[in-house]
């Protein structure tokens, strides 16, 4: 097994192994900790619906929702679920399906490699019955229905449905009532069979634990399978958006917005340094700091729910503002001013200077937690990045590379998305 170390100047580390399978396998070691995190994943999520697992000669279409749906039977055996096995050694589990993933996790104080072999058990160990199936449908449907009466989860959604033609972000993550009604058993094998190969998958550790010893451990108790080349379909999706504006009204106390600005969707994946640059951009434009902030808040056209996030994944990008607002409108036209602004007048570099220091700082103290350090190496398995790296392109932003982000901010490329109360 192929093993790499990687560590920093904080004396932090981390190793990655290579199984023959072409599972990856991260382990921090943490020795001054009591608590474990462990996250068994696979590199397939809700955009996932237009695949090929035999070299590209046959791609099959698959219903919008089944990689959540898959997430919710794998739990499942015939002589119960991995839940109640948990309950026995105290670990506290959970599971959670995006658009690019799938992961299944554990948190645990004892027991950790009696809690790693549930994880490896059940998720290598897919039960699915024509049923079972059914039952699930209704329970997923209703979990449908409840999203459709979330306003944040609505103005989102919303959003994307209005910048995306084709591609399937564009999608609620668990699919439709209709979509998940296509649902049947045989799908479900089919899916997994295809995604849930080692080749396709990664586990991420990190506590108080030996690395040799969980490689050794997972090493045993992995099942031999073929190696899957997934191939995944290409949507085509245009650089126009679909509409630019969107409106829904729910209960809701004050109007809330999502605006978006749609980015090149013929790049698959964001390099580590492009994320990073849009996030130390988006500091500067309106973080906390900022003068377009500070604005903001004086003028009441904002709360502290105000947010920015740099949404992308494969195929799709786009740089996201978010919050409560009586007047989105507003909110849209001074950002675009501010963005006009900073593109003649140039970075503050004080500002840049502090969001730099913020945002490393961050960075090392998700070190000192498992549960972050878990999650980052997740992205690493995801992405192929080097985690300590991030530290490094953090100290080498500079003036030009967030004047280059913010080139990316095009009016004629944004949607509003508006819930109003009812």
């Amino acid at each position: 097994m192929k093993k790499e170390i990687f560590k920093n100047r904080f004396d932090a580390s981390y190793v990655k192994y290579q199984h023959p399978s072409g599972l990856q396998i991260f382990v921090a070691e943490k020795p001054d900790f009591s608590s474990n995190y462990a996250v068994f994943g696979t590199k397939y999520g809700s955009i996932d619906t237009f695949f090929s697992k035999d070299g590209g000669e046959n791609f099959i279409s698959v219903p919008e929702g089944i990689a959540h749906f898959l997430e919710h039977k794998l739990f499942e055996s015939e002589d119960g679920d991995a839940f109640s096995r948990y309950a026995v050694t105290g670990a506290s589990a959970n599971a959670y399906t995006s658009f690019d993933r799938t992961c299944y996790l554990f948190s645990c104080s004892k027991g950790f490699y009696d809690n790693l072999e549930i994880l490896l058990d059940f998720v290598q160990h897919p039960y699915f019955t024509e049923k079972t199936v059914a039952k699930e449908q209704g329970i997923i449907g209703q979990e449908i229905r409840m999203y459709d009466d979330s306003p944040a989860w609505r103005v989102l959604f919303n959003m994307l449905e209005a910048m995306y033609t084709k591609h399937p972000v564009r999608i609620d993550i668990a699919g439709t009532v209709e979509s998940i009604s296509k649902i049947t058993d045989k799908l479900l094998y089919e899916c997994y069979d295809t995604f849930y190969n080692p080749a396709n998958m990664f586990i991420c550790v990190a506590g108080n634990v030996n690395a040799d010893e969980v490689a050794d451990f997972v090493d045993k108790h992995l099942l031999k399978k073929e190696k899957v080349q997934v191939i995944r379909g290409e949507h085509k999706e245009p650089d126009s958006v679909k509409s630019k504006y969107t409106e829904q009204k729910l209960a809701v106390a004050s109007p809330q917005f999502c605006l978006g600005f749609k980015q090149n969707c013929q790049t698959p994946e964001r390099t580590s340094e492009e994320l990073i640059s849009m996030g130390v951009t988006l500091g500067v434009l309106a973080g906390d700091c900022s003068p377009l902030y500070k604005r903001l808040i004086d003028k009441e056209l904002i709360n502290d729910e105000f947010d920015t996030e740099y949404f992308t994944g494969t195929g799709y990008a786009c740089i996201i503002f978010s919050g409560e607002s009586g007047e989105p409108d507003e909110v849209k036209k001074e950002i675009l001013a501010e963005v006009d602004s900073l593109l003649k007048k140039g970075i503050d570099n004080d500002l840049l200077g502090t969001v730099k220091r913020a945002m490393y700082g961050d960075v090392v103290r998700r070190l000192n937690s498992c549960e972050a350090m878990a999650t980052q190496m997740v992205d690493c398995a995801m992405f192929g990045y080097d985690l300590f790296k991030e530290q490094e392109i953090i100290a080498s932003i500079n003036e030009e590379d967030v004047i280059n982000c913010l080139l990316k901010l095009k009016e004629e490329k944004s949607v509003l998305s508006v819930i109003l109360p009812m």
